[in-house]
């Protein structure tokens, strides 16, 4: 049984008297390790060692900071398939969605490292008579990272090396329910050779977080989860002058138009929905097919394809390195509010085409398990549509016209992403003009960027100015100082 430890201030230091907590493979419900739900106490010692840490990494050229990214980046990429495979052990997504989020962390890293050029100012010589102009970017201080349980390797990596290679030192909490895999990567960050109190590792629950979001010595926030908490976060750093970024819930319309190549868009919808169970920020969720042919022929053929998707125990040696399978939600609990908003539907009066309710996964019976799930009937305004279901669950609408399939996604709370399936360019231009979401697609049924990009939603999907990951976020991560400046002559 593997106990986690916290990492602070360059030493791996398990928190004495505090309460731990069972992480579970939600395939089988073993218990695969503990971790310790520490105190405010223990995020004092890591803002402390963080806070000691900063004068020094902030003078550091900026050349030298991106050396340890360089190396982690190598470590990253000799220990993919280890960090691959804590990923699926301890949430349940299948091995190839882990590979290809261990591909993005390091995609990211890999952007960081470009941060002599990010992190440049701007000059303006001549500003007036005899006096220039400049923009000095300057790292702040210490930054926290809160990030959700579905992608426990990927999401920090949308701001931690930016933060560092600006200058900064930093403090995450991972989730409690898939901290594995941000220990195996704490690992290869120790290896690296950051200086101690750069990067540091607490270990805890809501507490640990609140105690982030109250501490005096953290200068920023950056947070993924849901829109409630994203909210919360939101205001609660704004009261006390903290930046933040605020990432949240998501209900991504995907619009099948009447000249799309149904085939494959079938395909893109079945990966789209059900790769890593439903539970990512960028997996579609509503299907919107524009008009009664494009209904009944997607309707019938992606129940047929949904039929096929296969459910198993993604380590499975049997099935682990099929291209898409499907494995487990990540808890009892997650499971019994997805199963809970399948009857709400019914209630409602939705057509359940396909329940997964109730499937039988051979040799894992108790591991957290929900098939593939489809309703067809579904009108703006049910539960089942206005809520993140954040499971296997699609919904099926019908629009007459792109401009009410456009309707359809601006009237709702979230804005995250969204994707047309044409070939026609004047429909494809005016849905990525019109449709209120942050990431749009064309023909792609998960718009989420490459780390080069941003990465964040509209409305309720996200709560600050700065997205995540990309060139932007290190406006986030640094302050800019403008300095006025003249000099007279000699005599």
């Amino acid at each position: 049984m593997q106990k986690l430890k916290n990492y602070i201030g360059g030493q791996w230091i398990e928190p004495t008297g505090c309460q731990w907590l069972d992480v579970e493979n939600p395939s089988t419900c073993e218990i695969v390790a503990q971790v310790p739900l520490s105190s405010a106490r223990e995020l004092d010692q890591a803002v402390e060692a963080a806070r000691q840490a900063f004068p020094g990494w902030a003078a550091t050229p900026a050349d030298r900071r991106v050396e340890p990214l360089f190396k982690l980046a190598h470590l990253m990429r000799e220990n993919m398939e280890k960090l691959s495979r804590t990923i699926t052990t301890e949430m349940g997504k299948s091995l190839p969605d882990a590979r290809a989020e261990m591909k993005r962390a390091l995609e990211n890293v890999e952007a960081a490292c470009g941060m002599p050029i990010l992190q440049q100012g701007d000059k303006l010589v001549a500003a007036s008579g005899g006096i220039d102009g400049e923009v000095l970017r300057l790292p702040i201080g210490v930054f926290g990272m809160i990030p959700p349980f579905n992608f426990p390797a990927m999401v920090p990596f949308w701001f931690l090396p930016y933060a560092v290679a600006a200058g900064n030192t930093y403090v995450i909490k991972p989730s409690e329910q898939v901290p594995c895999s941000l220990q195996a990567i704490g690992e290869l960050v120790e290896r690296a050779g950051f200086p101690p109190g750069v990067i540091n590792i607490v270990n805890g629950d809501r507490n640990v977080a609140e105690a982030m979001l109250a501490h005096p010595d953290i200068a920023g926030i950056s947070f993924v989860g849901s829109s409630r908490v994203a909210r919360i976060v939101a205001e609660t750093c704004a009261r006390s002058g903290k930046r933040y970024q605020a990432l949240g819930g998501a209900k991504n319309h995907l619009v099948v138009m009447p000249d799309a190549k149904i085939d494959e868009v079938v395909r893109n919808l079945v990966t789209s929905g059900f790769g890593c169970a439903g539970q990512r920020c960028m997996a579609s969720s509503a299907i919107v097919c524009v008009g009664d042919r494009v209904h009944d022929e997607i309707t019938a053929k992606f129940v047929a394809a949904s039929r096929e998707v296969i459910v198993a125990n993604p380590l499975d040696p049997e099935v682990a390195d099929e291209g898409m399978v499907m494995g487990p939600v990540i808890s009892k609990a997650a499971k019994e509010r997805i199963e809970g908003l399948i009857a709400t539907g019914i209630k409602e009066g939705a057509n359940l085409v396909l329940d997964g309710r109730g499937i039988r996964v051979p040799g894992n019976n108790r591991g957290y398990f929900i098939g593939p799930t489809v309703f067809t009937g579904v009108r703006p305004g049910m539960e089942i549509h206005a809520t993140e279901i954040f499971g296997p669950v699609q919904v099926i609408l019908k629009a007459d016209t792109l401009d009410q399939a456009i309707a359809i996604i601006n009237a709702h709370e979230y804005g995250n992403g969204a994707s047309i399936y044409t070939q026609n360019g004047y429909w494809a231009r005016k849905f990525k003009l019109e449709a209120e979401a942050g990431m749009i697609g064309i023909n792609v049924g998960i718009p989420a960027p490459v780390a080069y990009l941003p990465f964040g939603g509209m409305k309720a999907s996200m709560f600050g100015d700065i997205k995540g990951q990309g060139k932007s976020v290190a406006d986030f991560f640094t302050h800019p100082k403008v300095v006025t400046e003249r000099y007279w002559p000699e005599g």
